[in-house]
Parts: structure tokens; C-alpha cells; sequence
């Protein structure tokens, strides 16, 4: 939702936002979590809509220097079915986290997924209830949610599969998010992926606060990774994400905007990795707008810094 608890999909108050709505509980039995080896760099990965040769190229940049790729999924542009998906990067040498939506599929068509990202060995998946198509994004076909992100969680977990959930600190409303991780934990959830946030300090006080609501696990903090104009934009339009506005304008306005943008982000991870409970940073954004393969470059120098500074190899 929107920070004036608007819907983004239009001119409407966002149901969720209702007085009296609280964070959903988990009202099963808690689901033991498949225990996960938590990246320490989890970096997207941005590659060209159906094209397996540029997953390669750029599977080949990232994965020297990442703990785990998120191979995201999208409402607005089209990818390769998810097993295919986490099949070639894992034939490229890369460790795919899968990222699973409710979306486009039912509770079916999900579990055969998950049974073939099992078969193929993959180190976790990100279970995600997943964005509503905006207004005229392909109109003639339906949305399902026939399941949302935390029973996925719990059909993952019981599958054999480590989950990740995601969590935004600063979406509306705030105070109800904290004790969302919990009952995700409860079911059957390993790891928390954070979403962007304007500070190291706010990350810090919503993990205590998840911690406070029951929640154990680790987390991983995302870092906002951009270059230019482009990859800054894509970060701040969307609702519930926190891009410090003068990072961002130092970027800019440095005379090499690359290197600058580079060494932001690695400052911005050596702080999240200091913050009590963050076990990872997500290196995420476009990060480039002049490619996918120029954006694995500049993802793939941040990494390696991140990696020389904690003295990982």
C-alpha cells in the first residue's frame, strides 16, 4: 500500500489498512523450517526476458563472487518458468534462490514446482504472495492467489525446500510488520529477505522489534545497488521502499557516477552486516541502466569489495 494507506493499484483505500486489521497469525501448527545456508551475498539477477544465453553471461559474472542469485519473478515482464529458470543458472555454476508468487499459479501448479526446484537441488526459495498486475498490464489473463506467500512458505518447508520470506520495514503499516515475520517463522520459514529501508538504524530496530514478537531467524538486508539516473529511479517509485534521497543525489552528482554508486552501496553492506541478526546483504536494484550485462558488472564489483572487507574469498 501506498504511504497515505492508498491502494497502488488505484484511486482506493487499501483493504488492508482497514481499522481493526492485524498481522495475520499463522493458525496451524508451527512448520519446522528446513534449515538453510544463508548467503552472505544474495544478489539479483537481471537478465533479458527468455533469453537462456544471457542468464548464462551474466551467471558467469555474478557467481565467483555470490553466496546465492534471487532469481526474481515479475508482474509486468515475462521469464523463463521457474524450474528452467534455476536449472540454468545452476548449469552456469551459479546458486539459485528461486523466487515462487501466487499470482499466476494455484496451489497445483505450485507444488509441482517446488518439487522440481527440489529435484534440482536448488539452496532455497523466496515465497512471496506477489504483486498485483498494474492496470493494462496483460488484461486477458486472470490472477489467482490461490495461496499467498506464508502457506507457500509452509508447502515449501514441508516439501523438503529451505524458504525465505520477505518483509518491507517501512510499508505501511509499520507496526504491524515485525510480528508478520514471526508468524511467517512459525510457518516454516528459514530466512527473512528485508526490502530497502533509509538507514542501517531502521533495520536494526525492526529486526529488534521482530525479535521482540517471537521471531529467531536470520535476516538478509537488502542494499540498493544503482549507477544513474535509471537504475535510482526503478528503486524509488515503488510504494513501501526507502532510498535515502541524498545518497542517491551524491551518487548523481559525482563526476564518475559508477565508481560512486559502487562505493555506496559496499559502505551501505559493511553497515547492514554490522547490525545484530543480519546474517546477509541482497545486492539489489537494476543497478545500470546501459544493460543487464553492464549491470552484472557493477553488481559483480560491489560483491567482491563486500567479500574483501569481511575477509571472505
Amino acid at each position: 500500500m501506498r504511504a497515505d494507506l492508498g491502494c497502488e493499484l488505484g484511486d482506493r483505500p487499501c483493504p488492508f489498512a482497514a481499522p481493526g486489521r492485524g498481522a495475520v497469525p499463522w493458525p496451524g501448527e508451527p512448520v519446522e523450517p528446513v534449515p538453510a545456508r544463508v548467503p552472505l551475498l544474495l544478489t539479483d539477477l537481471t537478465v533479458r526476458p527468455y533469453d537462456p544465453g544471457s542468464v548464462r553471461r551474466v551467471v558467469r559474472t555474478l557467481a565467483p563472487v555470490s553466496d546465492g542469485l534471487l532469481v526474481g519473478e515479475h508482474h509486468n515482464r515475462p521469464d523463463l518458468p521457474p524450474t528452467l529458470f534455476a536449472a540454468e543458472v545452476l548449469a552456469a555454476g551459479g546458486r539459485p534462490w528461486t523466487t515462487l508468487t501466487c499470482r499466476d499459479r494455484n496451489r497445483v501448479v505450485l507444488e509441482q514446482e517446488l518439487v522440481g526446484l527440489r529435484s534440482l537441488g536448488v539452496p532455497g526459495v523466496l515465497c512471496v504472495t506477489g504483486d498485483a498486475r498494474g492496470q493494462g498490464v496483460r488484461p486477458d489473463a486472470t490472477q489467482v492467489f490461490d495461496l499467498d506467500g506464508t502457506p507457500l512458505a509452509a508447502l515449501a518447508a514441508s516439501l523438503g525446500l529451505p524458504a525465505a520470506v520477505p518483509e518491507a520495514p517501512d510499508a505501511p503499516t509499520v507496526r504491524l510488520r515485525p510480528a508478520r515475520v514471526a508468524a511467517k517463522q512459525r510457518a516454516g520459514a528459514a530466512l527473512c529477505v528485508l526490502n530497502h529501508v533509509t538507514t542501517p538504524g531502521r533495520v536494526a530496530a525492526f529486526v529488534a522489534a521482530a525479535r521482540a514478537a517471537g521471531a529467531t531467524l536470520p535476516f538478509v538486508a537488502a542494499v540498493a545497488v544503482y549507477t544513474d539516473e535509471v537504475s535510482a529511479r526503478v528503486l524509488q517509485r515503488f510504494p513501501g521502499l526507502g532510498i535515502d534521497p541524498a545518497a542517491v543525489g551524491a551518487v548523481l552528482a559525482a563526476p564518475d557516477a559508477v565508481a560512486a554508486g559502487i562505493a555506496a552501496a559496499v559502505a551501505a553492506a559493511r553497515a547492514l552486516l554490522a547490525v545484530p541478526g543480519v546474517a546477509g546483504v541482497n545486492l539489489s536494484g537494476l543497478a545500470s541502466g546501459r544493460g543487464e550485462d553492464a549491470a552484472a558488472e557493477v553488481k559483480a564489483a560491489v560483491a567482491a569489495e563486500v567479500r574483501a572487507l569481511v575477509g571472505v574469498g
